[in-house]
């Protein structure tokens, strides 16, 4: 249940960011051809008031396409309900409503994150650090640290509880770039000491394991719809901001940050396990990749919307369009990117299963 919840949450994101773009463009009477849900051939799909819906058999994404887009549409190329004939500010609204739409649903996720779950009121502790996720043949892995361990001690000394005692472990293992260290932790109600040694990354010690404090974090009921908007309006703030720098580092620091960028796959396991959490998890889950989907798309890559949107901005300082044959040039050089960093990503993502891993003897 827990991979359904989560493969439903991100085609419900898809068809969120989608139905931007359809809902901005036929609201200023714009003609579309076709709302699809994936890429490739057909699955499933209905006719309605002359646009195709369509769920597709490749689980990449979505597109709401154009009869701008197909010589044979049969439609007068000066038909001003053409998206390529209405004016450049409508244009930037059609592409734009995809990125709006994912902010937006994502700041409702988090309102009714307050109403359902109520505000966060406190963390109680049971002590120690859990291991939520090991990244392969990263340091982690080779100190036998496993998903599910608790972290006690470091160094012989306690690490105590909380996101006080995550923030400290963190801080002393990016201070011990190549020096052995000691962590004590309770595996299956054993403890055991292993040796520790954190890789060097740019003078920085990093062990390649997701950690996250050991016990429930606690809710109380909201005393009113103020305190719940401002509740949503602090974690949206927060999550744009750690989604922004998150992809700056990727940008700047791209050697050290690659390995961690992960793909369709890992992120229905991560929301798996949140599903099994339950409480505010899936709410976060669900405003966390919304908002990455918005960023996400907003970058100025081809295909993309900030590609789109590069397109139009070069079309305004010209006074006229870029030549067809640059546009598409650009457009295919960007499905063929976003093809083969999916199918990347796939299989590093598909590799780092556990079940995968027990089966090739890892």
């Amino acid at each position: 249940m827990g991979v359904l919840s989560a493969l439903a949450i991100l085609a419900l994101l898809i068809v969120v960011h989608e139905a931007g773009h359809f809902l901005a463009a036929t609201w200023q009477g714009i003609k579309v051809s076709s709302f699809s849900v994936g890429f490739g051939p057909v699955l499933f799909e209905r006719q309605r008031r002359g646009v195709q819906f369509a769920l597709r058999a490749i689980p990449l994404g979505g597109f709401v396409a154009f009869p701008d887009d197909d010589p044979d549409s049969g439609f007068d190329p000066k038909d001003p309900d053409l998206l390529k004939n209405r004016p450049i500010p409508q244009r930037v609204l059609v592409i734009a409503a995809g990125v709006i739409a994912n902010l937006l649903f994502a700041w409702a996720v988090l309102l009714a994150q307050g109403v359902v779950v109520g505000i966060p009121d406190g963390f109680n502790a049971t002590g120690g650090i859990l291991v939520a996720a090991v990244q392969p043949d990263q340091a982690a892995e080779r100190a036998g640290l496993k998903p599910g361990d608790r972290l006690l001690g470091l160094g012989g000394q306690p690490l105590g509880g909380g996101s006080q005692a995550v923030q400290a472990l963190v801080a002393a293992v990016k201070a011990a770039p190549d020096r052995a260290l000691t962590v004590e932790i309770e595996r299956n109600g054993s403890k055991l000491q292993l040796p520790l040694t954190p890789a060097n990354q740019g003078g920085s010690g990093r062990i390649g394991a997701q950690l996250q404090p050991d016990g429930i974090e606690l809710f109380r009921r909201a005393k009113g719809p103020a305190e719940i908007l401002q509740q949503a309006n602090h974690d949206f703030r927060q999550i744009i901001r750690r989604t922004v720098e998150g992809f700056v580092a990727l940008a700047t620091h791209f050697g050290e940050t690659a390995s961690q960028v992960s793909g369709p796959v890992k992120i229905v396991e991560m929301g798996a396990q949140l599903a099994h959490q339950g409480g505010s998890s899936l709410f976060l889950f669900t405003a966390l990749i919304s908002i990455n989907l918005a960023v996400l798309n907003a970058l100025p890559l081809p295909l993309l919307d900030g590609g789109q949107f590069v397109l139009l901005l070069l079309e305004g300082l010209r006074g006229r369009p870029l030549p067809e044959r640059l546009q598409l040039v650009f457009t295919q050089s960007g499905l063929v990117l976003l093809l083969g960093l999916s199918a990347v990503l796939i299989v590093k993502d598909t590799s780092q299963l556990s079940l995968v891993r027990q089966l090739l003897g890892h």
